[in-house]
């Protein structure tokens, strides 16, 4: 063989040899974990924090909605292969002919399949020292291993809102009547500390009205937050009141267990539920009736009143049409136990039109789990306190979710953490 012959020979076998190493890389690229979210997930919750922390360290990711309970794709790397196994989460190797098939089964279907591109930068709106309970998402995250910061009402008023995309607010009773709680704890060191503490910032910012004007000075930066695209998210008695607190802007919440004022009997028709997010058309409750309005259905602090606990199911959205709604449902388990907080459930009467409902219990006058745009942000409100713990009370022990890691009520709040992170507009300031 002449030597350009030899070297064509070697040039040629190199490009062979080149291109099927190039295939091979094509073919190793394709391959994906699967992440299941159906009943062969050992652990729901922190499946979500294995996808987040990927997500944090600039991975890419997919939710393949209604699909296997909601399972993601991850791409097959060692690192994350070994972060799967350290926390217990199940997950699948796919080849290339795995994942294709996979991705025209939810072709097919109502099913699809939406990227996750940046992890979102998460806030908990919670107390310096809490009151004596827990909060359901608080420890839905640090099980999960998701990384939050903490902020209170310096840092709403302060303006620091806005360097968070996503945003949970604690128990907190934003028409500063702390919840009723004088009713029963006013006497309480915490509940004490609690109104010192809001009428020592309403003194800083120079905020009348004192507790009820601190609380709704931030409820007001809160809707701004959302307005100008921010994702909120928010259970129990925080729903309820956030909204009274926007939309009785003008209201004097405060009554006798702040200034010996009697409660004003022309409340309902002062507010302007042109400004709130999900409610309208609510009657505010007296100062002695342990209940905030009647959007609560459940009311069940007033004694009479109470309601019992059934079941609510989730309902099923068209993924490719309204992918949204889609991934707050996502769970393997589509009827799930009800459980109580200060706010249980929303009375239909009271929803604004256009609000999503993801949730309800049939033939019941309630829903449980609802959604909706508010200016260039979203909002999400799921009734009661802690999935897990239906009938929690004051100085319970926190739920620890090492004993319930497939919990599908506390997948409800994950699904919240994660889906900002399909969003790709950015958060206006």
């Amino acid at each position: 063989m002449s030597e350009r012959g030899a070297w064509r020979w070697a040039r040629g076998a190199g490009l062979v040899l080149g291109a099927i190493v190039l295939l091979a890389a094509r073919i190793a690229g394709a391959q994906m974990l699967l992440v299941p979210m159906d009943d062969e997930q050992r652990n729901h919750l922190k499946a979500y924090g294995l996808v987040y922390n990927a997500l944090k360290d600039g991975q890419k990711a997919e939710w393949l909605l209604n699909y296997r309970g909601g399972a993601f794709f991850l791409p097959d790397l060692p690192e994350l292969r070994r972060r799967a196994a350290l926390v217990g989460v199940s997950v699948e190797q796919e080849d290339a002919g795995s994942v294709d098939a996979i991705r025209r089964e939810i072709a097919s279907g109502n099913m699809d399949a939406v990227p996750l591109e940046k992890a979102p930068k998460v806030a908990i709106y919670t107390p310096p020292n809490s009151p004596p309970w827990d909060d359901a998402v608080t420890l839905a995250l640090t099980y999960a291993g998701i990384e939050f910061a903490k902020i209170w009402d310096d840092q709403v008023l302060d303006g620091e809102l806005s360097k968070y995309d996503w945003v949970h607010l604690f128990h907190e009773d934003f028409t500063g009547q702390q919840n009723k709680l004088y009713l029963g704890y006013r006497d309480a060191p915490w509940f004490i500390e609690q109104r010192q503490r809001a009428l020592a910032t309403a003194q800083k910012y120079n905020i009348p009205g004192g507790v009820p004007g601190v609380k709704k000075a931030v409820a007001e930066r809160i809707r701004q937050y959302v307005e100008n695209g921010g994702f909120l998210f928010a259970m129990c008695g925080a729903t309820e009141s956030l909204d009274l607190a926007i939309a009785g802007k003008d209201v004097d919440f405060a009554g006798p267990q702040v200034d010996g004022s009697p409660p004003d009997p022309d409340a309902d028709r002062k507010f302007n539920w042109s400004r709130s997010f999900a409610f309208k058309d609510a009657h505010v409750e007296g100062p002695f009736v342990n209940a905030l309005s009647d959007i609560d259905g459940h009311q069940v602090n007033v004694p009479g009143r109470r309601q019992p606990l059934g079941t609510f199911a989730l309902f099923a959205f068209a993924a490719k049409f309204d992918p949204v709604a889609t991934m707050l449902v996502q769970d393997h388990r589509n009827v799930i136990n009800d459980f109580y907080g200060v706010t249980t459930s929303f009375t239909k009467a009271t929803l604004k039109p256009g609000v999503t409902v993801l949730a309800s219990e049939e033939g019941a006058p309630w829903v449980k789990y609802i959604h909706g745009d508010y200016g260039k942000g979203s909002w999400t409100f799921l009734g009661g306190h802690d999935p897990e713990d239906p009938q929690h009370a004051i100085g319970n022990a926190p739920t620890d979710l090492a004993l319930h890691p497939t919990s599908p009520g506390y997948r409800l709040i994950l699904n919240n953490v994660l889906f900002p992170a399909a969003k790709k507009k950015p958060l206006k300031t």
